[in-house]
């Protein structure tokens, strides 16, 4: 029964066998974890047989000859580039491969555009006020790079196409001070949304008032579909390709990683953009480094030497986590379908769920499920500043736990939703 057409007699009960059942959750002195998109220890064993791939002084060397073990080429082996560009869906000769983390290589572009500038333009550190725009529900990370560095951040609100393209372009359009925007083009974090074509080319030719305008393409989920058959799976037009169609072709700056792919702690990440941004990444970061670790990036690309060996590899992946995602949509349509209290996202790829209760209680809600010994997301995160106007929005991360942990942390979350509900009906 919708809670909202209850008599407030039926709210008090409901209330309080849902406490009742909080209370045995409570006691049971639970810890469970659903607060952050990692893969499990059984998506990271995938990937062990990469680890014995260089057993010699003659493994180490790649297919031009070079000796991966000594310094040199700043901006990857040729063997990485082609790995990459297959995830960044470009040329090898755009690519500059950085460590282990695509986070690190985009708050060091960040930085290096608030220091020097793009291409000759004024550094962004020297307005009195630079800012992004930021589409919502979003990454907490990416907010939390701009925070750092006091870039003002305007929320801009998602749909099932992508951003408020309208609101996009008023912004892009209004002031030169307003200097980029974050993309999560397919499967977003956090409500599994892909841009749609129109989106996509709609952001290649808007009208900029910055010429240094730039898109910080975060394509972190391009290979990480949940489902085998063709028609399930999404695909994301280029922006690469978009911008040169449009005349802007050094507006984009795609990132993508094998965090999720390989290990995170241990993967590659990589740039690719047009070949004047790309020229002028590699002098800026001469100063910065002299290579990075190149044995991993010949690692990797041994262990995924085609597209094949990488699709192969993330069919395994997604055989891991479909049940997950199954057990997440099957336990909120049983515990909250009859209540009319939520809405959440079915993504077919990425690592995240999007759920929103009614206005008012997500906060509420991850703090019961902490009383209880389930670790949400911070309610907010996914808004910039931590701050969530409507304080209705909470990221599940299915990924990490088991089935049994993610079943009984998923029971615990749906009486916490309840309880929430009942009480700003309540008004209590």
């Amino acid at each position: 029964m919708r809670y909202e057409d209850m008599t407030a007699a039926q709210q008090e009960a409901e209330r309080e066998h849902q406490q009742q059942v909080f209370d045995e959750f409570k006691a049971a002195g639970l810890t469970l974890d659903m607060s952050r998109g990692k893969p499990c220890a059984q998506q990271l064993d995938l990937s062990v047989p990469m680890l014995s791939l260089l057993q010699s002084a003659q493994d180490c060397f790649d297919d031009t000859g070079l000796d991966c073990r000594n310094y040199g080429v700043i901006d990857g082996i040729p063997e990485a580039k082609r790995l990459m560009a297959r995830l960044l869906d470009d040329e090898p000769d755009t690519v500059f491969v950085f460590g282990n983390a695509s986070l690190t290589a985009m708050h060091d572009t960040i930085a290096r555009c608030l220091d020097y500038g793009c291409l000759g333009s004024q550094p962004w550190a020297s307005y009195d006020e630079v800012s992004f725009i930021c589409p919502v529900p979003g990454y907490d990370r990416h907010f939390a790079i701009l925070e750092q560095f006091g870039i003002r951040m305007h929320p801009v609100a998602m749909d099932e196409n992508g951003p408020d393209m309208d609101e996009v372009e008023r912004l892009a359009a209004s002031d030169e001070r307003v200097k980029g925007i974050w993309c999560v083009p397919k499967y977003s974090n956090p409500s599994g949304v892909t841009y749609s074509d129109e989106v996509v080319r709609r952001l290649a030719k808007m009208p900029c008032a910055a010429d240094d305008f730039r898109i910080f393409w975060d394509n972190a989920y391009c290979v990480h579909h949940l489902y085998a058959e063709p028609d399930r799976r999404d695909q994301v037009l280029d922006i690469g390709i978009a911008c040169r169609e449009a005349g802007t072709p050094d507006r984009y700056l795609k990132f993508a990683s094998t965090s999720k792919i390989t290990f995170p702690g241990a993967g590659v990440s990589a740039m690719a953009c047009s070949p004047r941004n790309l020229a002028e990444a590699k002098k800026l970061c001469g100063a910065q480094m002299i290579g990075h670790d190149k044995l991993n990036q010949l690692r990797h690309a041994r262990f995924l030497p085609t597209d094949d060996a990488l699709a192969a590899h993330m069919d395994r992946h997604a055989a891991i986590l479909r049940p997950k995602f199954a057990l997440v949509q099957e336990k909120l349509a049983q515990g909250l379908g009859d209540a009319d209290i939520a809405t959440w996202t079915d993504p077919r790829g990425g690592y995240f769920v999007s759920f929103d209760g009614l206005p008012g209680t997500a906060r509420r809600t991850v703090q019961l499920a902490h009383e209880a010994g389930v670790t949400l997301t911070s309610a907010g995160a996914t808004w910039p500043y931590g701050d969530d106007p409507h304080d209705s929005n909470i990221r599940i991360a299915p990924t990490m736990p088991s089935l049994e942990d993610l079943d009984l942390a998923l029971n615990i979350f749906v009486c916490c939703v309840r309880i929430a509900a009942l009480e700003k009906l309540m008004r209590l």
